[in-house]
């Protein structure tokens, strides 16, 4: 039986570095997605230190280039992709809405939009060449407008234009590639991590990456018969 494989990007550190340990201890191959290589490297080896089945892809999922090389690395290797894990975003500014340069926001939507479509596109081939294939948009529920118009919700006041708005559009991306692949087996779903502990909002978050990873890992691992072009986090569906 051939071993099932992944690909993370963003995965040399916090949730992505944890979904990395989890589906390795699970048996994946793990395509580990790092912008910098020697970062990458050094995450590596400390899972392969486990046992695990690591090898580190440099991708920088703003750049067709490296995307296409990378892609163009999984094919010579392994010829297949059966999990992408869209997980690289950025924060970008936080400064009021009607003060946030375009080309700030233009620099999010480049990594946490136009990435994970730019990914998709090019490991599609590689993903349709696997018996059955999952893909997770690592999505936020600040990307939720039912939440964050709620008054009463615990993350309406974070007014972050660039971020938020990103992330209702990465969950709009997922839904369409959902759409297109429901008739190929391909399940793509969007995943809350949840306001997680990690470098991206300076260790402020206050659940852990174990609990982050969690829901990741249950979409990717998706059997055949799992469900597609739906936004989740550890409990359930959550709204649009």
């Amino acid at each position: 039986m051939l071993k099932q494989t992944v690909l993370i990007t963003g995965a040399n550190k916090s949730i992505g570095f944890e979904t990395a340990r989890r589906l390795g201890e699970l048996g994946y191959k793990v395509w580990m997605g790092s912008r910098d290589l020697a970062r990458g490297e050094t995450a590596a080896q400390l899972l392969r230190d486990m046992g695990q089945d690591i090898q580190v892809l440099q991708i920088d999922t703003a750049s067709d280039d490296s995307v296409k090389a990378a892609a163009e690395r999984v094919q010579r290797e392994d010829g297949r992709l059966d999990v992408l894990i869209n997980n690289a975003a950025i924060l970008g500014d936080m400064s009021a809405p009607s003060e946030m340069q375009l080309s700030t926001i233009k620099a999010v939507y480049e990594v946490n939009v136009f990435g994970p479509i730019r990914t998709t596109q090019a490991f599609l081939p590689l993903l349709k060449a696997s018996a059955h294939a999952n893909i997770v948009m690592v999505s936020s529920g600040l990307g939720s407008l039912h939440s964050l118009s709620d008054p009463d919700n615990e993350f309406a006041s974070v007014n972050i234009l660039g971020y938020n708005s990103s992330k209702s559009a990465l969950n709009a991306v997922m839904l369409s590639f959902a759409k297109e692949l429901a008739d190929t087996g391909i399940r793509v779903n969007a995943a809350d991590p949840g306001y997680t502990k990690t470098d991206f909002n300076h260790h402020r978050g206050y659940r852990t990456v174990e609990q982050a990873a969690e829901i990741i890992v249950r979409l990717a691992t998706l059997d055949q018969d799992g469900v597609t072009g739906g936004y989740f986090d550890e409990n359930g569906s959550i709204p649009w």
